[in-house]
């Protein structure tokens, strides 16, 4: 799992109206892509784990999913078409060490 120390960014803060990113995203984009570390992605399809640690219990799960995965396809150079399985959970932590962790594994296909 690969660890990244900033908050998730939901759906609600990333979006004016329908199709203009906020500045909070813009910069958020930038940070996390610069943030996020090197690695060699498997060959797809792809199943993504995905572990937000949010400080606020009510924060939804899938708020920050889009923004992330959308970040991801563009820093590492997939097409999320070949996302086939996620795994995502929700973990509370102390405001401040808000996290997301994530590992981009090769989906086993049944057989």
């Amino acid at each position: 799992m690969n660890k990244i120390k900033i908050k998730p960014l939901s759906v609600n803060l990333a979006w004016k109206g329908r199709r203009f990113k906020t500045q909070k995203y813009k910069d958020y984009e930038v940070m996390l892509k610069v943030m996020l570390p090197a690695i060699k992605l498997p060959e797809p399809p792809y199943h993504i784990i995905i572990d937000f640690g949010f400080s606020n219990k009510g924060s939804d799960i899938d708020n920050p999913l889009k923004p992330f995965l959308d970040i991801l396809q563009k820093k590492y150079n997939f097409n999320d078409k070949d996302i086939y399985q996620l795994t995502v959970n929700k973990s509370i932590v102390k405001k401040g060490n808000e996290f997301i962790d994530f590992e981009i594994k090769e989906r086993e296909l049944p057989k």
